[in-house]
């Protein structure tokens, strides 16, 4: 257990968030949480009560990625800190670097108020796509030691931001003389139970299938992560001493996501509307000319991806919920709090 140690973290109230708040509270940990506006803070804690013991071991502070205001108060205290907030996006938007700022600046804000608070370790997650994109002639599996070529032609707005955030993060360090030190999760495409009905792009994706919007699925392939996973990691990473200054992949194998799709179905009967066929993709590319959001997926037509998660096993001992698992206790989550 964690002695009450008090973590301070960042966007509590996400997806990820809450998960990563349910799973230091269940070890022992006292946690601090950011939010924009503290009129959020009921509802984050109902949410997390269900799932864990809170006990007078969950507190909220205001402070906003894009201001420095409140971050030094924020931090003063916490012996560890956990920067989960960030902007994701279903629809990119055109300008390349609109999510600049909150991603990176508000990255180094953190890192600031951490370092001048004696923090001895922040976790930062960062994203598979600073590692995934721009590598046309890769081959062989992903690991920790690529980074997305901010050249390439499928870099994104999202892409971008999330790369060059987490390269500031360590450059941050090389300068840092507190004594702190910094851990990187780079999840890929995060699937999984959602606690309530405030979640991500991810899971949205999920909610439209369920819900039938869609006849057939783009043929794309992503390495997929089950939510809990990336929590675990997380707190794990917080005071391994094998996690220290270290990036993480924490992904599952990479699938067709017609093939998590057929998983879902083969599992839930309620899942009925969900398609189970596959979108030819020049008639994506042909429909995206009409659609920002196929768009945003040609890129990622046809393209396998293959990558590894060995660092993790073998420095940390982690094992991952297999992509299945993740995707159908997505829909589970949904279907059980009438959310389709």
């Amino acid at each position: 257990m964690a002695d009450g140690a008090l973590v301070l973290v960042t966007g509590l109230s996400g997806f990820v968030g809450k998960h990563c708040g349910v799973a230091l509270l269940n070890k022992g940990y006292r946690v601090r949480s950011t939010v924009r506006s503290l009129r959020r803070a009921d509802a984050v804690r109902a949410t997390l009560a269900k799932h864990a013991v809170v006990d007078g071991r969950l507190e909220f502070v205001e402070a906003d990625l894009g201001s420095d205001v409140g971050w030094d108060a924020a931090a003063q205290g916490c012996q560890y800190v956990m920067h989960v907030a960030s902007p994701f996006p279903i629809k990119q938007p055109k300008d390349r670097d609109a999510l600049l700022g909150p991603a990176r600046d508000g990255t180094l804000r953190v890192l600031k108020a951490a370092s001048k608070a004696g923090a001895t370790r922040t976790v930062v997650t960062s994203s598979i796509a600073a590692i995934m994109y721009g590598h046309d002639n890769l081959t062989g599996a992903l690991t920790e030691e690529q980074w997305t070529n901010l050249d390439g032609a499928d870099v994104s707005p999202y892409v971008r931001s999330k790369t060059l955030a987490e390269r500031a993060a360590w450059d941050f360090m090389k300068d840092d003389r507190s004594g702190m030190n910094l851990s990187v999760i780079n999840p890929g495409f995060i699937l999984g139970p959602t606690l309530d009905g405030e979640f991500g792009s991810s899971i949205e994706v999920i909610q439209m299938m369920l819900r039938g919007k869609y006849p057939a699925v783009p043929h794309v392939q992503f390495p997929t992560v089950d939510v809990r996973d990336v929590a675990d990691m997380q707190v794990l990473a917080l005071n391994h001493p094998a996690a220290a200054n270290q990036r993480f992949l924490c992904t599952d194998k990479s699938f067709w996501f017609v093939e998590l799709i057929r998983a879902i179905r083969a599992a839930l009967p309620e899942a009925k509307k969900m398609p189970t066929k596959e979108l030819p993709s020049f008639v994506v590319r042909a429909l995206s000319l009409f659609n920002s959001q196929l768009r945003a997926i040609v890129p990622e037509l046809d393209r396998e991806r293959v990558t590894s998660h060995a660092k993790a096993e073998k420095l940390l001992g982690f094992r991952f919920r297999s992509a299945s698992e993740a995707a159908v206790a997505s829909a589970k989550s949904l279907i059980q709090l009438k959310l389709v």
